[in-house]
């Protein structure tokens, strides 16, 4: 487990360094929604990266940074090390979001694109980092990235102000974020349900929770770009979410699409295909249980996609 010092020394470090994001009640679904897409670099991944490095022993600085990303830990990171006066080396898909790309190359970091998925890009930046001698950074499978993660559950309940819950749901990729709520949730009294959401397109931890391996599964494009690829064998969230979760749901990759959608149309808020597919965990009634906290991961939809969603669904709707 993570140490509960852990999770009360990262919500202190992070003050003043990460953005407090809202939380909004929706009456008509009953659903408190946490806008992460709101955060500085517009996902939650800012959290741990951010408290990782802050953890991090001066030289360990110094000596450069390497990390694996889709594009929102990559952002999180960069920013982190800018602030922090430390490089950083970013190993990414060539298939990743350019938008991400983009923002983590205007952040300071150094981009190297690799061949293949989101498994190839990790892969490869470990084995980098390994054999140059630098501070690797993992985006999900270290225990004070986790911790940072944890400070998304603090900042909930603070906000909620003792009003009861039935569920929490959040995205699911590596792990990382749902067991830092986890982490948290754990110290109630009473606690809600916990619920992760993943795409079908790419099932990795759904297939772990629920028959205890990742083999064979067969993954796809999809929207929900930061929750594809594979766990990393041993990753200490499999044992973390598999105490602290409840239950893992998949989602169709047309349901995270209206969930993005129905983000714009009814909040008014932009929001990326993972951070969708919580939400549309329940909008499905994949996840019944009311009142409910949804977890909005982040927002780095690339701007083109996002509008010719908008488009693709109104044409349905007026044809």
């Amino acid at each position: 487990m993570i140490p509960h010092e852990w999770l009360e020394e990262a919500h202190r470090r992070l003050e003043g360094r990460v953005q407090r994001t809202p939380l909004s009640f929706d009456p008509d679904n009953q659903l408190y929604l946490k806008w992460e897409n709101r955060q500085r670099t517009g996902s939650f991944k800012l959290r741990g990266a951010y408290n990782k490095l802050l953890t991090l022993q001066p030289w360990e600085l110094e000596r450069g940074l390497v990390t694996a990303s889709a594009g929102n830990h990559g952002q999180g990171a960069a920013l982190a090390a800018r602030e922090l006066g430390a490089r950083v080396i970013v190993f990414a898909s060539a298939h990743a979001v350019p938008a991400k790309l983009d923002a983590m190359r205007a952040l300071g970091a150094e981009v190297v694109l690799v061949p293949g998925g989101y498994e190839e890009g990790e892969g490869t930046a470990r084995k980098y980092a390994q054999e140059r001698g630098l501070t690797w950074v993992s985006p999900y499978n270290d225990g004070q990235v986790i911790a940072g993660q944890s400070t998304i559950a603090a900042e909930i309940l603070e906000q909620l102000e003792g009003i009861k819950t039935s569920a929490w749901v959040a995205p699911v990729g590596g792990g990382g974020m749902i067991a830092g709520i986890g982490a948290v949730l754990q110290q109630l009294p009473s606690r809600p349900k916990l619920i992760g959401a993943q795409s079908v397109a790419s099932p990795y931890f759904h297939a772990l929770f629920h028959r205890g391996t990742q083999a064979g599964v067969q993954e796809q494009d999809s929207i929900a770009d930061g929750l594809a690829g594979a766990v990393e064998e041993g990753s200490i969230t499999i044992p973390l979410v598999r105490r602290l979760v409840d239950d893992i749901v998949l989602v169709q990759e047309q349901e995270i699409e209206q969930a993005v959608v129905y983000a714009w149309e009814r909040y008014g808020e932009r929001i990326e295909g993972s951070a969708a597919a919580a939400l549309a965990a329940v909008l499905t009634g994949k996840v019944p249980e009311r009142p409910a906290v949804v977890v909005l991961s982040g927002g780095n939809i690339q701007p083109e996609l996002h509008s010719q969603l908008l488009a693709r669904w109104e044409a349905m709707v007026n044809g």
